[in-house]
């Protein structure tokens, strides 16, 4: 076939920066691999590592061909547009490729059959996970019904929501589970009283249980969880103590080892426990997922827990919602619902039966939806919910409306710059880190962290958190509540950026600088999974940053009671609905939005779409 034109050379000729230097540097060593230029090869391959830095893991041909490369790529250009290939032709062509094979071969891309176009390591992820997945669905596990049932009458009462009961049964039931809701719901409590009902359904009551987290804040919240909530539960000192209070990262789960992809246990060497439970798990990506699944052995449970509607992993992958086919409900099949009936004495109501047919995965997703934190009246719990559903217009309804006082809005386009934004904000920034800065021990520091804090939703620019930080010190210098003269100064919060194993410090750990008591030395104090505060002096942190104010990424895993949330004043493919999400359920008391309505109805109209075939694995069997 005749080559079709060159499309590559045409958009370097008219923007030369719509592709990323490393975009170009990978088609043209496709090109190179390949031993000729093609220029629907290049096209292609710069497509894969474009779409992989934006969070997917692969690109689908049928939904860009034909289309204007601006608007793919999510550029505005005031340029003509350039419309890529035609599908068929394009196809045709890909798959005559020496570098690209079909799944199950080893090359370099690989394109399936519905036109999914991947850097082999990444299809690889997606195939062994989805295949893990399966196997775990098809396991056995022997559980007494009648030991579950005098153990539900105990955890649960009558009035407890029925959703919670239905997921803990189905949870003792099944190999692998999903729990899913918003804040609030009870996600963490309910997997307490699983693991109970779970130890009390084994004779000798011992299970090996792991608690593990995708960042070591969420490590440390789910830790202080446990055992608020352990010391509860209506159950033997036994079975009690066999729940553990201690969790970890990911990562340290796994054994990482400085300066490689790879894990002390994998499927090789696994993980030595029976039961699996991560909690923040839309926080893990797509490898990580990958990995974590391959070390754990098909014959334990693993139960994973998250909100599905959060913004999705920073690296690619959007494992959670395609999991739980977010966007669709399904229906449990009938042999589920016979024993749920059976366990709980009561018909179970399963309107949820949009879908053709049943499939196996549905008995492993339960959603939880009442939520305990925020009642009816709650603004937050009405704002977030209207976020979730996309309805724009009941969002602005809900935020101008006098009812809630947990919720409030400043139109940002009256101000001309970031300047007379944080001027407006001068006595909220004061008043919201006074106590952080002159608590006396570090520990206070700590728990005060999370009174209140600035979000934002870019890290550069006049409203990014570089920028917002700065001014924040320069308001809190100003009032005599920090020092200009050390960098180490008393109350600084500060946030690491990147993985140091040796000194077991990892990207999103959170700490603040104080004197240590004991030798009045200013040290990095912060909260390690097992519930103790570990201190390090600062010439050993890896790379790092002033914390007042978090990107929105960098705050998942965290709740704050009071959180001020800052919107940039123009567009960027980075706002979407799950961000505004993200950040409105940071709050547990109060939302405050600064921003322009422009922005935030064009946030709740962009959904975020992440391109894998993971939920087609899993969903259309």
């Amino acid at each position: 076939m005749k080559g079709l034109p060159d499309i590559v050379k045409e958009i370097d000729a008219t923007n030369p920066m719509l592709f990323t230097q490393l975009d170009k540097q990978f088609g043209d060593f496709m090109a190179r691999l390949a031993g000729s230029y093609t220029p629907e090869l290049v096209l292609a391959a710069r497509l894969v590592s474009n779409h992989i830095s934006k969070g997917s893991v692969c690109v689908h041909i049928p939904s860009v061909a034909g289309k204007n490369i601006y608007s793919i790529l999510n550029e505005n250009s005031n340029t003509d547009g350039i419309y890529l290939y035609d599908e068929d032709e394009w196809h045709t062509i890909l798959k005559k490729s020496d570098v690209i094979g079909r799944p199950g071969d080893v090359k370099p891309l690989i394109l399936d059959d519905n036109g999914r176009l991947y850097l082999y390591r990444y299809w690889l992820y997606e195939y062994k996970l989805a295949e893990n997945i399966k196997k775990r669905l098809t396991a056995v596990f022997d559980i007494d019904t009648n030991v579950l049932k005098k153990s539900m009458t105990r955890f649960f009462k009558s009035e407890d929501d029925v959703n919670q009961q239905i997921a803990a049964i189905g949870a003792c039931l099944s190999g692998f589970c999903v729990i899913t809701g918003g804040p609030g719901t009870g996600k963490t409590s309910l997997v307490i009283k699983i693991l109970a009902l779970l130890l009390e359904n084994i004779k000798d009551g011992h299970l090996k249980i792991a608690l593990a987290a995708p960042t070591g804040k969420a490590a440390a919240r789910l830790s202080e969880a446990v055992k608020n909530v352990r010391e509860h539960i209506d159950c033997s000192d036994k079975v009690r103590e066999n729940i553990p209070d201690e969790s970890f990262t990911i990562h340290r789960l796994l054994g990482s080892f400085q300066g490689s992809l790879n894990f002390r246990y994998n499927i090789n060497n696994q993980l030595p426990y029976h039961i699996v439970v991560i909690d923040e798990s839309s926080m893990a990506d797509l490898a990580l997922t990958a990995k974590l699944f391959e070390a754990i052995p098909i014959n334990s449970r693993v139960i994973l827990i998250g909100d599905k509607d959060q913004l999705s992993s920073v690296e690619a992958g959007a494992v959670l919602g395609d999991i739980c086919d977010t966007g669709n409900r399904h229906s449990f099949s009938k042999k589920l619902i016979s024993r749920l009936e059976e366990i709980l004495n009561d018909n179970i109501t399963d309107k949820s039966t949009d879908r053709k047919k049943w499939q196996s995965i549905a008995d492993s997703i339960y959603t939880l939806t009442k939520s305990y934190r925020f009642s009816d009246e709650s603004g937050i719990g009405e704002l977030s919910r209207a976020i979730k559903d996309g309805e724009a217009d009941k969002f602005f309804n809900i935020l101008k409306s006098t009812q809630f006082t947990d919720i409030s809005f400043l139109n940002s386009s009256t101000f001309k710059s970031s300047v007379m934004l944080i001027n407006s904000i001068r006595l909220k920034v004061i008043n919201g880190y006074s106590p952080l800065i002159k608590a006396k021990l570090p520990k206070d520091a700590l728990n005060l962290y999370s009174n209140f804090t600035i979000l934002c939703a870019l890290r550069k620019g006049p409203y990014g958190i570089e920028q917002i930080n700065i001014l924040i010190e320069k308001i809190l210098l100003k009032a005599g509540l920090i020092s200009n003269n050390v960098m180490w100064y008393e109350g600084r919060p500060v946030i690491i950026l990147k993985n140091e194993y040796n000194v077991k410090l990892y990207n999103g750990d959170l700490g603040i600088m104080r004197k240590d008591p004991e030798d009045g030395i200013v040290r990095f104090f912060t909260a390690s999974p097992d519930g103790t505060i570990r201190k390090i002096l600062p010439s050993k942190l890896p790379e790092h940053e002033t914390a007042y104010a978090l990107t929105v990424h960098k705050s998942q895993g965290s709740e704050f009671d009071n959180v001020l949330l800052v919107l940039p004043d123009r567009i960027n493919p980075v706002l979407s609905r799950e961000l505004l999400y993200t950040a409105v359920t940071r709050a547990r008391k109060k939302i405050e939005i600064y921003g322009n309505e422009d922005i935030l109805r064009y946030m709740i109209n962009n959904a975020t779409k992440r391109i894998s075939g993971l939920k087609d694995s899993l969903w259309n069997i």
